[in-house]
């Protein structure tokens, strides 16, 4: 786990997560790369080889501006933009998202979420469950946490030095799985820990670790279990980790086309960096990248927001199906992006819309999926769905589903020893299949 753009954010253990890996002695307060390694090693089942993209939109964002236009309904509830058709006969969305409308038929969006709560908060977005849920043993785990559980490490490298997760922003939640099953971040700091210390060369590397074999050699002499003899194997993946210099490649934006910058809209250090950086990260064999893109929170001044965040959204969001789809990666990338919940249908006398949780939408894009729709649909003003609702946790549960993770099955076992189903609401939702 190692931070990105810097930030240093601090948990109630009084960890500092840029001080989680610093190469040389690969120790870290407690915890090492080569023991999250082996965390991820123990799994009870194996990657289908799809990966997730999941972007959250912090602070919630309005769907009757985006994705659920409501163009005839009066005009304190429709609000000043009008919706345009995609590639897709009868499918429309925003005029601010053109873009996208070039491959409507390659993402598809439910238009008709239930179940949520009014919480500014990840977890609903990262795991279909309420922050409330659990939370006196650490709350529900995210979707990355669960594949690191799951999985353990990427098998897709000629060395499986990937890392299964990476969290870019820092936003996903571990919940009781422990902070073991935390998405790596890598960030300002953290990317010079993922090469050499220039005074530490590979050779002298090589020594520290037949040092480290030496020393343990007295452990091993009382040591039955033979959980010392699979030391060695993860120590060997988290040098890997570096010394492949996979993840750092993946990481260097100087090493890609700045013609596809200028696509994403990701030059001088802004948001849509996020977008290219993901596909990095899975094509050098991450299987599941999350960041944060934007904020919100548009209590006031809502249509103005839309004006400045939809434009680079839609550019990069399009950009990264473009690109996921020209490596041949988009089959087997599932793009998720969500919000914490709608915003209220009547215009607030700010020109804001407030929270709204009883409507909202999930966009969901490649991964082998069926796109080109719009699935279900709200009341006349954006109310409430009136066909086919659908539950977060049914998005999940689908999610799973074609990642091959059977959660009518698959539990994880939390701290008081029970098991615990990775959703509660599991329906399919055939549409998508």
């Amino acid at each position: 786990m190692l931070t990105f753009h810097g930030e240093s954010q601090r948990f109630c253990d009084r960890f500092a997560r840029r001080d989680f890996f610093r190469i040389g002695g690969l120790a870290i307060g407690g915890l090492t790369l080569p023991r999250l390694l082996q965390a991820e090693q123990a799994s009870v089942g194996r990657a289908t080889g799809k990966s997730i993209i999941n972007i959250y939109l912090a602070g919630g964002p309005t769907h009757l501006d985006t994705f659920d236009l409501k163009p005839t309904a009066p005009r304190e509830f429709r609000g000043e933009f009008q919706p345009i058709p995609t590639n897709v006969p009868g499918m429309q969305i925003c005029e601010l998202m053109p873009k996208l409308c070039e491959v409507g038929d390659k993402f598809s969006v439910i238009r008709s979420i239930s179940g949520l709560r009014d919480e500014h908060a990840p977890q609903q977005s990262d795991s279909g469950w309420s922050e409330q849920s659990l939370r006196n043993m650490g709350g529900r785990p995210g979707i990355g946490s669960v594949m690191s559980k799951l999985w353990g490490p990427s098998q897709t490298t000629a060395h499986g030095t990937a890392p299964t997760f990476v969290d870019l922003t820092g936003w996903t939640k571990t919940g009781f799985t422990g902070q073991i099953n935390a998405g790596f971040r890598p960030d300002g700091e953290g990317r010079q820990n993922l090469s050499l210390n220039q005074s530490v060369s590979l050779r002298r590397l090589d020594d520290r670790k037949t040092l480290l074999g030496g020393l343990d050699r007295l452990q091993r002499n009382i040591d039955h279990s033979g959980m010392l003899s699979a030391i060695d194997s993860y120590t060997d993946r988290a040098v890997g980790i570096v010394t492949s210099g996979e993840l750092a490649k993946a990481m260097d934006l100087r090493q890609e086309d700045p013609r596809q910058l200028e696509r994403y809209g990701a030059k001088n250090g802004n948001e849509n960096q996020r977008f290219i950086l993901a596909r990095r990260l899975i094509q050098s064999g991450a299987r599941c990248v999350s960041f944060s893109w934007g904020g919100w929170d548009t209590h006031g001044d809502n249509f103005n927001v839309m004006r400045r965040q939809l434009p680079p959204l839609d550019q990069g969001l399009a950009a990264l199906i473009d690109d996921l789809d020209a490596h041949g990666l988009l089959e087997s990338t599932i793009i998720m992006m969500s919000g914490e919940f709608g915003r209220t249908p009547r215009v607030n006398n700010t020109a804001g819309r407030d929270h709204w949780a009883r409507a909202s939408f999930f966009f969901l894009a490649g991964g082998g999926l069926r796109h080109g729709q719009m699935i279900g649909a709200t009341s006349r003003n954006g109310e409430e769905p009136i066909e086919r609702p659908i539950h977060i946790q049914n998005v999940f549960h689908t999610v799973y589903h074609q990642l091959g993770i059977d959660s009518n099955t698959v539990t994880l076992t939390d701290p008081n020893g029970r098991p615990q189903y990775l959703v509660e609401d599991r329906k399919l939702i055939t549409e998508l299949l």
